[in-house]
């Protein structure tokens, strides 16, 4: 059979070969037959995976696929989803006719489906639709937002980072990010971050997110009571990537410098997840933004009850400066080249220290 894809390859291209290749594929998802409608779906999905032209060929396909997801075969409504998603990614005119078309009301059964295969499917192509700058109002007024967080807490793997990617893409508008806060997601982030590799790149919308939502105050209370909260982001700190570890940074300053009593608890709670460590690299290693806000954690973290055993952040501007002063025989960018690995030497040796008293906290409890 002729298709899209083979007719674009000819040195030079048919436009008849073309319209009757279109015209074969919408006559099999428009034939009522399961078989035909499947078929014609999966090549759509094949011929759009990677190929920005045929996503525009295929536009037309959109309304009857559309179709397609309110019919009862698990097999129509798969290859559906999957032909739908192909035919948005990049391209924001496909998304928009999506969304027009009338999709969100049967994405959202998909979405609330015990079908595993048809939930992530689902929770993937609206994440697609989410980057759409012009629908992200509709998808909310739909009533998106309450779904997405229940799959966040109740989804399997692959489901949960999609839904967590798509609150991402729809927390900056308007008021998204309080309406997000009031279902209470703090802890399925902190058990997704959980069950990532910290270093991800899912993990930094992640964290970015959960960063906002600190900036609140029942989000701080939610990640203190969540066990393992705190040290989660901690870990995010020292393992992530740069932008993740950015993220992480600004989620503890924000904790540190909040107005409510209770942050001289969370400041002594952050001293003992170990939180040194990640900090000195940070003011060694880190962008200039992030070395400023790590040195000014630093100093939040002095006045803490139990700072007399911690790290103070002017006693490292010491140690910087002493360092220099004793390489002698160097230039300026030299000495200062050895003063960062004698520090880095020093955060590793601070780390391995915090790794013990974490341990031997484990073993108490």
């Amino acid at each position: 059979m002729t298709t899209v894809e083979e007719s674009c390859r000819v040195q030079q291209p048919s436009k008849e070969a073309a319209i009757s290749a279109l015209e074969k594929i919408m006559d099999g998802v428009t034939s009522g037959e399961e078989n035909r409608m499947v078929d014609a779906a999966r090549e759509i999905r094949r011929l759009t995976k990677n190929s920005s032209k045929n996503r525009r060929h295929l536009s037309k396909t959109i309304e009857p696929l559309v179709l397609m997801l309110e019919n009862g075969s698990v097999a129509c409504n798969e290859s559906a989803l999957i032909a739908l998603l192909n035919l948005a990614v990049r391209d924001e005119r496909n998304k928009t006719k999506i969304v027009n078309s009338g999709a969100l009301l049967p994405l959202t059964g998909y979405l609330c489906s015990t079908n595993t295969t048809l939930q992530e499917c689902a929770t993937a192509t609206l994440l697609t639709l989410t980057a759409s700058k012009s629908k992200k109002e509709i998808i909310t007024d739909f009533g998106m937002i309450p779904i997405l967080v229940n799959i966040l807490r109740d989804g399997s793997l692959q489901s949960k980072i999609d839904a967590l990617l798509a609150l991402y893409n729809l927390f900056p508008l308007g008021h998204n990010l309080s309406t997000i806060l009031s279902l209470r997601p703090v802890a399925s982030i902190v058990s997704l971050l959980n069950s990532c590799k910290k270093s991800s790149k899912h993990v930094e919308k992640s964290i970015s997110l959960l960063e906002s939502l600190l900036g609140f105050e029942d989000g701080r209370v939610a990640l203190a009571e969540k066990e393992g909260g705190l040290l989660t982001v901690v870990e995010v700190l020292e393992e992530g990537s740069s932008k993740s570890k950015e993220h992480a940074l600004g989620a503890l300053l924000t904790i540190c410098e909040s107005e409510e009593q209770e942050r001289e608890n969370y400041r002594e709670a952050i001293l003992e997840e170990g939180v040194i460590p990640g900090l000195l690299e940070l003011t060694v290693q880190g962008s200039p933004e992030s070395q400023v806000k790590a040195r000014r954690l630093l100093e939040i973290l002095r006045g803490a009850p139990s700072q007399r055993t911690q790290l103070h952040a002017d006693t490292l501007d010491n140690i910087v400066t002493n360092i220099v002063s004793k390489i002698d025989g160097d230039n300026e960018e030299e000495k200062m080249e050895k003063s960062k690995k004698m520090m880095e030497e020093m955060v590793k040796i601070s780390m391995e220290q915090s790794l013990t008293h974490l341990q031997q906290r484990a073993s108490v409890v």
